[in-house]
């Protein structure tokens, strides 16, 4: 009995220390400041020394190696810590401003507004601005989802409508140098900071469905004013903390989908684990079961009504760009 439960806490042990020993790795190769040969070798030799560990815990040197392995790792672990995200450096222009914001009574000021025009992805008018909304005015808001590679995986967008048909969008993105590319793998380790953007539908969706083809929907939600506004300076307070205290965008922790847990409890609903919170391009799926869609039309006339991108092209990110991509869109709180 004791020889089988030694056999079974190394296997146990073995598999832990290979998930370490791999996360280690990508870790170094990533973000070791190093040029890449170096890089590339000390992956290597850690996970060699991963895989002799797993080896030596089934020898009578088992008990030293899993303390030697718990050195090698802490040691990895203190280097990962000092690791921060960049402050200032030569950012890409979409992603260069963080918006921050004041409130005052009603009156909601925001600093670094996106607007910019749109040509092409490299071709483009830019934009900042600094505008006043009046959140008693508050009336809407809607759920975008930018499907960019297949049905599983979407940039999520939220956003918020006032009275006289004005709307503001908020989207979590990488903040990208110049010349950088967004890497679901490589922002896992710390490769890029998060910003959040504020903007112009006609701009951060408009770029999105006329520029860069991406299939994009609108899920009108079942928000009370008073739910949106809150959600809104939830927005603010993070892009506000954001703007002293810079985060690392993470593909799975720290990402555009951080918001369907803030979502869900602006519509007064609790938020239990559901795997559609990983999987993002599900998430329509799970706020329709959650009830925060409009559920007196069925999910698939949801779906078939949601795409925006043919309404979209035909308002050629023209000033109606916001009233036009709604039209037929069935909503909870206006009705159709």
């Amino acid at each position: 009995m004791r020889s089988i439960a030694r056999i079974s806490l190394a296997i146990i042990l073995s598999l832990a220390i290979a998930i370490l020993t791999a996360w280690a790795g990508f870790a170094m190769w990533y973000r070791l400041p190093a040029a890449e040969p170096v890089r590339a070798v000390a992956s290597a030799l850690f996970i060699l020394f991963g895989l002799a560990i797993v080896v030596a815990l089934f020898s009578r040197f088992r008990i030293r190696a899993f303390v030697l392995f718990l050195a090698a790792f802490t040691a990895v672990l203190v280097w990962w810590s000092t690791i921060k995200p960049l402050g200032e450096t030569d950012w890409a222009p979409d992603v260069a401003r963080q918006v921050t914001g004041t409130r005052d009574g009603n009156l909601l000021t925001l600093k670094d507004v996106r607007d910019f025009e749109w040509r092409s992805d490299t071709d483009f008018t830019e934009r900042w601005t600094t505008r006043t909304y009046d959140l008693s005015n508050l009336q809407t808001v809607d759920l975008f989802m930018s499907y960019w590679a297949g049905p599983k995986m979407a940039h999520v967008i939220m956003s918020f409508g006032f009275s006289g048909g004005e709307y503001l969008a908020w989207s979590i993105e990488v903040r990208r140098r110049v010349g950088g590319e967004f890497s679901p793998i490589a922002d896992l380790f710390k490769s890029n900071p998060l910003v959040i953007i504020a903007a112009d539908e006609r701009d951060v969706v408009g770029v999105r469905s006329n520029v860069r083809g991406e299939d994009v929907q609108i899920y009108r939600l079942k928000a009370s004013p008073d739910a949106g506004r809150a959600l809104l300076l939830e927005y603010l307070s993070d892009a506000n903390a954001l703007s002293t205290t810079p985060e690392f965008y993470n593909s799975i922790t720290t990402n555009c989908t951080t918001t369907i847990v803030k979502m869900m409890r602006a519509v007064g609903d609790a938020v239990p684990f559901d795997w559609r919170l990983i999987v993002n391009g599900y998430l329509p799926d799970y706020a329709y079961d959650r009830g925060a869609l409009d559920t007196r039309v069925p999910l698939s006339t949801l779906r078939e009504l949601s795409h925006i991108d043919d309404r979209a092209r035909k308002s050629g990110l023209s000033p109606d760009f916001s009233r036009l991509i709604r039209i037929g869109v069935p909503s909870p709180r206006l009705g159709y």
